[in-house]
C-alpha cells in the first residue's frame, strides 16, 4: 500500500512555547518496502509516524495511503482504516498484562476480517510453548515477539515500528530485527520503523533521515544487508 505524504507540519504548544515539530515533511514509500525513519530523539520521527498512523492530526498538509486521504475520513472510516490496514509494534510492548499470550495476539485477530491463523502465527514467532504464560513470565524479546504477533495477525498492509528494540539487550534487538525482516519478506506489508541507530538504515529499501522536523536525507537503497549481518 503506497504512503504518499505531502508537506506534513506539525506544530505543539502555543503562544511562545510554541515547537514546530514537523516542517514540511513530503515523500513516497512504496508498497512493501521496508522504510527506516531515522533521526535522534526531538527529530519528529515518532510524531510522524503517529501520523502515518492516524494517532495524530497534522496542522498542514496530506497523506494518501492506497490512494486514501486520511485528511477527509470522518473518526468511524479513520478508525475502520487503522483497524482493517495497520499494525503497530511500540517499544513498551503494550500487551494486556492478565492476558495469555495467544489471548494478546487474538486481541488483534478480533479486528480482523480475515485473520492469521493465531496458532501457526505463534508457532512461526517461537511463541507456542509461552501460549499460555501471561507477559510477566516472559522475556523483553518474548514480550516483543507477542506484539509483533497481535500486529500481524490482523494482516496489516502497513507495519508501523516505533524504536521496536529500544528496550532489548543487543542479542535479542538482532532477533527482533530479524523477524520484522521476515514479516516485510513473507507478508508483504509494507515497514516503517523508527529508530535513532544508524547502523538500522543497511537493512532498509529506503532511508529518510530527519533532524529538527524536516528531511535532511531520503536514499532509495539498491543494495541492503541482512539483519543478521549489522552490527553496532
Amino acid at each position: 500500500m503506497l504512503l504518499q505524504l505531502r508537506d506534513i507540519r506539525k506544530s505543539f504548544g502555543a503562544g511562545e512555547s510554541r515547537t514546530e515539530v514537523l516542517k514540511g515533511i513530503s515523500c513516497d514509500i512504496p508498497s512493501g518496502c521496508f522504510c527506516v525513519l531515522l533521526g535522534p530523539s526531538g527529530s519528529g520521527k515518532s510524531t510522524l509516524l503517529n501520523i502515518i498512523g492516524g494517532i495524530e492530526t497534522p496542522d498542514s498538509g496530506h497523506i494518501f495511503i492506497g490512494g486514501q486521504a486520511l485528511g477527509l475520513m470522518s473518526e468511524k472510516e479513520l478508525a475502520l482504516y487503522r483497524r482493517r490496514h495497520l499494525g503497530y509494534v511500540f517499544q513498551s510492548y503494550n500487551l494486556i498484562p492478565n492476558l495469555t499470550v495467544r489471548e494478546n495476539v487474538e486481541v488483534g485477530a478480533y479486528l480482523s476480517e480475515h485473520p492469521l491463523p493465531v496458532d501457526e502465527l505463534l508457532q512461526s514467532l517461537g511463541l507456542w510453548e509461552h501460549r499460555n504464560k501471561i507477559p510477566a513470565q516472559l522475556s523483553g524479546g518474548q514480550q516483543q515477539r507477542t506484539a509483533i504477533g497481535r500486529a500481524l495477525v490482523k494482516k496489516p498492509s502497513v507495519l508501523l515500528c516505533d524504536e521496536p528494540t529500544g528496550a532489548l539487550d543487543y542479542a535479542t534487538s538482532k532477533e527482533i530485527l530479524q523477524l520484522i525482516e521476515h514479516v516485510n519478506e513473507t507478508y508483504h506489508c509494507t515497514v516503517v520503523l523508527v529508530t535513532h541507530n544508524d547502523a538500522l538504515r543497511g537493512m532498509a529499501d529506503e532511508v529518510i533521515r530527519l533532524k529538527d522536523g524536516a528531511i535532511r536525507e531520503y536514499v532509495r537503497q539498491l543494495t541492503k544487508y541482512r539483519a543478521a549481518a549489522l552490527n553496532w
